[in-house]
C-alpha cells in the first residue's frame, strides 16, 4: 500500500485558494484536508472536526509541550495549529494530505518534515490580485492595502517552494496541482519499493 504524501498549499489572501481547493477535492477520495486546531470559539454554523478542532488554551498548550503540532501560531489572541496525529493517520491509510497554510507555518512544517511538497499559488498579475481583494467587498480599503503589503512579502518567498501555480483560471490551477501530485508519486524511490516486494 502506498503511503500518502503531505502537500502544503500557500498563497496570498485573495488568490483564490479556497475556490481551487474546493474544486481539487471534487471526485477525489484519495485526498484528505488537514483540519486545524484552534482556541477561538466556533462561529455560527461551524462544526467541530469539520471546520476546526476546537479546543481550549490549556489543552492547546499541553499539545505544544507534547510536540503534537506540525506547526502552530498565535493570531489575534487565539492559537491555530496543524495536529500531527490527523496528518499521520491519513498518510498511513495511503491518502495525500493537503495543508492550507501561510508561508511562516510552511517553514515550520518543512523544518519537521523535509519531505513535504510545497505548492505556491499566485495571481496571474498584481492588478488581478488587487481587483479580487477589492471586489470581494469584505474588507475596508485600509485592510485591502494591508493584505497587499503582506502579499508582496509572501510572493518574495515563492521561489523557496517546490512548485509555482498561477491561478488565472480555477480549472487550469486544479489541473496543474493534480499533475504535481501525480508526478510526486511517480518518483523512483516510491515506485522501486513496489518491485522489491
Amino acid at each position: 500500500m502506498y503511503k500518502g504524501k503531505t502537500f502544503i498549499i500557500s498563497g496570498p489572501s485573495g488568490v483564490g485558494k479556497s475556490t481551487v481547493l474546493k474544486e481539487l477535492f471534487q471526485d477525489r477520495d484519495d485526498l484528505c484536508f488537514s483540519v486545524s486546531a484552534t482556541t477561538r470559539p466556533p462561529r455560527p454554523g461551524e462544526i467541530n472536526g469539520v471546520h476546526y478542532h476546537f479546543t481550549d488554551v490549556d489543552e492547546f498548550r499541553k499539545m505544544i509541550s507534547e510536540d503534537a503540532f506540525l506547526e502552530y501560531a498565535e493570531y489575534v489572541g487565539n492559537f491555530y495549529g496543524t495536529p500531527k496525529k490527523f496528518v499521520d493517520e491519513a498518510m498511513e491509510q495511503g491518502k495525500d494530505v493537503v495543508l492550507d497554510i501561510e508561508v511562516q507555518g510552511a517553514l515550520q512544517v518543512v523544518h519537521k518534515r523535509p519531505d513535504v511538497v510545497r505548492i505556491f499559488i499566485a495571481p496571474p498579475s498584481w492588478q488581478a490580485l488587487e481587483e479580487r481583494l477589492t471586489s470581494r467587498g469584505t474588507d475596508s480599503p485600509e485592510k485591502v492595502q494591508k493584505r497587499l503589503v503582506r502579499a508582496k512579502v509572501e510572493l518574495q518567498t515563492a521561489n523557496t517552494y517546490d512548485y509555482f501555480v498561477i491561478n488565472d483560471t480555477v480549472e487550469r490551477a486544479v489541473r496543474e496541482i493534480n499533475a504535481i501530485m501525480l508526478a510526486e508519486h511517480c518518483k523512483p524511490a516510491e515506485r522501486m519499493a513496489i518491485l522489491s516486494e
